[in-house]
């Protein structure tokens, strides 16, 4: 019986979200045994035709060359799973979704008129069926490996949804916004890293961005409180996932009039 085909493919992104499915070190070499990888130019010189059985999709969509890319990608694969902040939210290049995309051009390249590109960066389910979503700045190997292992059985895979004010519970981390007056985004964002940083005593930047219904109206003035500025609170959800519904600017501003009007 033939192994099923999994091809890794990479769009506008840093190489971090694959980079996670390397350091799974043992584990990948389990996974590798199940499955033939035909496609993973970070790791290997394999590049066979599809259709694949499961295409992972690290990045987002910045130009035309991408839009057309992630059609094709999508026609080959059974199942597309998009891995990281990049390809779920657009990531931290979608900045640009939100200012003049010549401005930036012109400031980071010696001859922007040779930047083909498009003036918004864009989550690879704006443009094509998604069938599941790996959030993350980089991806959790314990994620990416409950995902693999639940695909190639069938099964659906067991990733939360809930916040990592959870997921410090869990770990039985004292909470940095109670105990040490830290700004902390954990009550808004969805678990998955481990509560990494609020174990070190700094607070969640929301790498893996919003939880389902963020109440981010609450949050803000709670964070000012602690002494963020409004520059702060800007600059604190402006990152990985600007674009997120939930930690986007426009999104931020209706659950704030929405709190105004109840």
């Amino acid at each position: 019986m033939a192994r099923p085909k999994l091809a890794v493919w990479k769009l506008a992104s840093c190489d971090g979200c694959q980079l996670t499915l390397l350091d799974c070190q043992d584990e990948l070499l389990a996974i590798a045994a199940e499955v033939d990888i035909v496609h993973f130019t970070e790791a290997t010189s394999t590049d066979l035709p599809g259709p694949y059985d499961v295409s992972l999709v690290e990045g987002s969509v910045t130009t035309v060359q991408d839009a057309a890319r992630i059609q094709r990608i999508r026609e080959q694969s059974g199942a597309l799973v998009t891995i990281g902040a990049c390809a779920t939210a657009g990531g931290v290049q979608a900045l640009r979704n939100f200012a003049d995309i010549a401005e930036f051009t012109a400031a980071v390249y010696a001859r922007p008129d040779y930047i083909e590109t498009l003036a918004t960066s864009t989550p690879i389910a704006d443009h094509v069926k998604v069938d599941f979503e790996l959030r993350g700045c980089p991806i959790d190997k314990r994620q990416l490996i409950e995902l693999i292992s639940a695909l190639l059985v069938g099964r659906k895979p067991q990733i939360p949804g809930h916040s990592v004010c959870y997921e410090c519970k869990i770990r039985g981390n004292t909470c940095v916004m109670v105990a040490h007056g830290t700004p902390c985004l954990g009550p808004v964002t969805q678990a998955g890293c481990g509560a990494i940083c609020p174990a070190f005593g700094r607070g969640c930047y929301g790498c893996f961005g919003p939880v389902a219904a963020p109440n981010t109206a609450s949050l803000i003035p709670q964070l000012g409180r602690l002494g963020m500025t409004d520059d702060g609170v800007e600059r604190v959800f402006s990152t990985f996932n600007v674009a997120a519904p939930g930690f986007s600017p426009q999104t931020r501003a209706r659950s704030a009039d929405e709190k105004r009007k109840r």
